[in-house]
Protein backbone atom coordinates (compact mmCIF):
# COMPACT_ATOMS: atom_id res chain seq x y z
CA UNK A 1 0.00 0.00 0.00
CA UNK A 2 1.42 3.45 -1.51
CA UNK A 3 1.10 6.17 1.52
CA UNK A 4 0.07 9.44 0.88
CA UNK A 5 2.75 11.92 0.34
CA UNK A 6 4.04 13.69 3.94
CA UNK A 7 4.09 17.25 2.92
CA UNK A 8 1.19 18.06 -0.20
CA UNK A 9 1.53 20.98 -2.67
CA UNK A 10 -0.44 23.61 -1.09
CA UNK A 11 -2.65 25.79 -3.11
CA UNK A 12 -2.04 28.93 -4.13
CA UNK A 13 -4.76 32.00 -2.70
CA UNK A 14 -5.24 35.07 -4.57
CA UNK A 15 -3.81 37.20 -2.06
CA UNK A 16 -0.86 35.01 -2.86
CA UNK A 17 -1.45 35.48 -6.66
CA UNK A 18 -1.20 39.07 -5.77
CA UNK A 19 1.43 39.35 -3.58
CA UNK A 20 3.15 37.56 -6.99
CA UNK A 21 2.09 39.83 -9.60
CA UNK A 22 2.72 42.89 -7.26
CA UNK A 23 6.55 41.37 -6.90
CA UNK A 24 7.27 40.41 -10.62
CA UNK A 25 5.58 44.50 -11.52
CA UNK A 26 7.84 46.34 -8.94
CA UNK A 27 11.06 44.30 -10.44
CA UNK A 28 10.34 44.98 -13.87
CA UNK A 29 9.89 48.87 -12.91
CA UNK A 30 13.30 48.76 -11.23
CA UNK A 31 14.78 46.97 -14.62
CA UNK A 32 15.61 43.58 -13.20
CA UNK A 33 13.60 41.93 -15.51
CA UNK A 34 13.03 42.77 -19.56
CA UNK A 35 9.17 43.27 -20.70
CA UNK A 36 9.28 39.86 -22.22
CA UNK A 37 10.70 38.13 -19.26
CA UNK A 38 8.33 39.87 -17.31
CA UNK A 39 4.88 38.52 -19.45
CA UNK A 40 6.46 35.24 -19.37
CA UNK A 41 6.14 35.11 -15.36
CA UNK A 42 3.06 36.64 -15.29
CA UNK A 43 1.09 33.86 -17.08
CA UNK A 44 3.30 31.24 -14.89
CA UNK A 45 1.76 33.43 -11.77
CA UNK A 46 -1.63 33.85 -13.03
CA UNK A 47 -1.95 29.96 -13.94
CA UNK A 48 -0.24 28.69 -10.98
CA UNK A 49 -1.63 26.16 -8.46
CA UNK A 50 0.54 25.60 -6.25
CA UNK A 51 3.01 27.42 -4.16
CA UNK A 52 6.11 25.50 -5.63
CA UNK A 53 5.16 27.34 -9.02
CA UNK A 54 4.59 30.19 -7.30
CA UNK A 55 8.46 30.29 -6.45
CA UNK A 56 9.54 29.41 -9.75
CA UNK A 57 7.73 32.62 -11.66
CA UNK A 58 9.48 34.42 -8.93
CA UNK A 59 13.71 33.23 -8.75
CA UNK A 60 16.65 35.57 -9.09
CA UNK A 61 13.89 38.37 -8.32
CA UNK A 62 15.14 40.62 -5.19
CA UNK A 63 14.55 39.68 -1.92
CA UNK A 64 10.93 41.60 -0.02
CA UNK A 65 12.38 44.42 1.76
CA UNK A 66 12.36 43.25 5.32
CA UNK A 67 9.53 44.70 7.73
CA UNK A 68 6.56 43.27 6.45
CA UNK A 69 5.26 42.06 9.36
CA UNK A 70 5.19 44.52 12.87
CA UNK A 71 3.90 44.28 15.99
CA UNK A 72 2.45 47.47 18.09
CA UNK A 73 1.75 46.11 21.93
CA UNK A 74 1.10 47.77 25.16
CA UNK A 75 -0.45 46.43 28.34
CA UNK A 76 -2.68 49.47 29.23
CA UNK A 77 -1.98 53.50 27.66
CA UNK A 78 -2.88 54.44 24.43
CA UNK A 79 -1.85 52.79 20.43
CA UNK A 80 -2.03 55.69 18.06
CA UNK A 81 -0.78 55.80 14.50
CA UNK A 82 -1.57 58.74 12.33
CA UNK A 83 -0.23 60.84 9.53
CA UNK A 84 2.01 59.48 6.94
CA UNK A 85 3.34 56.25 8.49
CA UNK A 86 4.20 52.77 6.83
CA UNK A 87 1.67 50.49 6.98
CA UNK A 88 3.67 46.85 6.65
CA UNK A 89 2.08 43.98 5.00
CA UNK A 90 1.07 42.50 8.17
CA UNK A 91 0.36 44.64 11.62
CA UNK A 92 -0.14 43.06 15.07
CA UNK A 93 -1.93 45.06 17.87
CA UNK A 94 -2.14 43.82 20.97
CA UNK A 95 -3.96 45.91 24.03
CA UNK A 96 -4.91 44.75 27.29
CA UNK A 97 -6.67 47.87 28.96
CA UNK A 98 -5.85 50.71 26.71
CA UNK A 99 -6.91 52.74 23.86
CA UNK A 100 -6.09 51.84 20.29
CA UNK A 101 -6.44 54.50 17.10
CA UNK A 102 -5.15 53.15 13.77
CA UNK A 103 -5.75 56.35 11.41
CA UNK A 104 -4.69 54.77 7.78
CA UNK A 105 -6.15 57.86 5.66
CA UNK A 106 -2.76 59.59 5.05
CA UNK A 107 -0.59 56.65 5.59
CA UNK A 108 1.68 55.27 3.03
CA UNK A 109 0.81 51.20 1.85
CA UNK A 110 2.68 49.52 -0.15
CA UNK A 111 0.77 46.13 -0.16
CA UNK A 112 -2.22 45.36 -2.08
CA UNK A 113 -3.74 43.42 0.67
CA UNK A 114 -3.40 45.06 4.42
CA UNK A 115 -3.56 41.85 7.46
CA UNK A 116 -4.49 43.52 10.46
CA UNK A 117 -4.47 41.30 13.39
CA UNK A 118 -5.92 42.20 16.98
CA UNK A 119 -5.32 41.16 20.40
CA UNK A 120 -7.49 43.33 22.36
CA UNK A 121 -9.32 43.27 25.84
CA UNK A 122 -11.47 46.40 27.28
CA UNK A 123 -11.12 49.52 26.32
CA UNK A 124 -11.85 51.38 22.93
CA UNK A 125 -10.02 50.95 19.54
CA UNK A 126 -10.83 52.68 16.39
CA UNK A 127 -9.54 52.31 13.22
CA UNK A 128 -10.14 54.63 10.13
CA UNK A 129 -9.20 53.00 6.54
CA UNK A 130 -8.76 55.03 3.49
CA UNK A 131 -11.99 56.03 1.11
CA UNK A 132 -11.57 53.58 -1.27
CA UNK A 133 -10.65 50.70 0.61
CA UNK A 134 -12.38 47.63 0.73
CA UNK A 135 -12.60 46.39 4.50
CA UNK A 136 -12.67 42.00 5.46
CA UNK A 137 -13.97 41.98 8.96
CA UNK A 138 -14.90 38.09 8.52
CA UNK A 139 -12.33 37.07 10.73
CA UNK A 140 -12.79 39.10 13.41
CA UNK A 141 -14.56 37.78 16.45
CA UNK A 142 -16.17 40.56 19.37
CA UNK A 143 -17.58 39.76 22.80
CA UNK A 144 -19.06 41.97 25.12
CA UNK A 145 -19.70 44.84 22.57
CA UNK A 146 -20.72 44.70 18.27
CA UNK A 147 -18.43 45.83 15.56
CA UNK A 148 -19.47 49.12 14.50
CA UNK A 149 -18.36 48.90 10.76
CA UNK A 150 -21.06 50.82 8.16
CA UNK A 151 -19.53 49.71 4.46
CA UNK A 152 -19.15 52.41 2.17
CA UNK A 153 -21.66 52.57 -0.58
CA UNK A 154 -20.65 50.67 -3.93
CA UNK A 155 -20.37 52.58 -7.21
CA UNK A 156 -20.58 51.04 -10.13
CA UNK A 157 -17.73 52.07 -12.95
CA UNK A 158 -17.20 50.73 -16.37
CA UNK A 159 -15.56 47.62 -16.14
CA UNK A 160 -18.51 45.82 -14.19
CA UNK A 161 -19.24 45.73 -10.26
CA UNK A 162 -16.89 47.99 -9.12
CA UNK A 163 -14.93 49.41 -11.78
CA UNK A 164 -12.28 48.04 -13.84
CA UNK A 165 -11.16 44.68 -12.86
CA UNK A 166 -14.25 44.04 -11.60
CA UNK A 167 -12.96 44.93 -8.10
CA UNK A 168 -16.53 45.42 -5.83
CA UNK A 169 -15.32 47.20 -2.79
CA UNK A 170 -16.44 50.30 -1.37
CA UNK A 171 -15.80 52.98 -3.45
CA UNK A 172 -14.90 51.57 -6.65
CA UNK A 173 -11.19 49.81 -7.60
CA UNK A 174 -8.13 51.05 -6.61
CA UNK A 175 -8.32 50.89 -3.31
CA UNK A 176 -6.18 48.62 -0.83
CA UNK A 177 -8.01 45.17 1.02
CA UNK A 178 -7.91 45.20 4.65
CA UNK A 179 -8.49 42.23 6.27
CA UNK A 180 -9.07 42.69 10.02
CA UNK A 181 -9.19 39.82 12.29
CA UNK A 182 -8.45 38.62 15.69
CA UNK A 183 -10.31 39.21 19.22
CA UNK A 184 -12.16 42.21 20.51
CA UNK A 185 -13.08 41.58 24.15
CA UNK A 186 -14.99 43.67 26.60
CA UNK A 187 -14.17 47.23 24.56
CA UNK A 188 -15.79 48.20 21.41
CA UNK A 189 -14.06 48.04 17.87
CA UNK A 190 -15.24 51.33 15.38
CA UNK A 191 -14.03 50.77 11.61
CA UNK A 192 -15.21 53.98 9.47
CA UNK A 193 -13.85 55.29 6.26
CA UNK A 194 -11.91 58.40 5.38
CA UNK A 195 -14.11 61.58 4.09
CA UNK A 196 -11.92 61.97 1.60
Amino acid sequence: MTSPPENPPSLVSEDDRDTAVRRLQDAYAEGHISHEEMDQRLHTVLTATTHDELVSALASLPAEPPGTTSTIAAHSGRIRRRGPWRVPRTLRVESAFGRVHLDLSRAIIEHPVIDIELGLGTGRARITVPRDAIVDVEGLQTGWKDLRYKPRPRRSLPGGPGGPGGLGGPGGAGGPKIRISGAVGFGRLKIRHARR
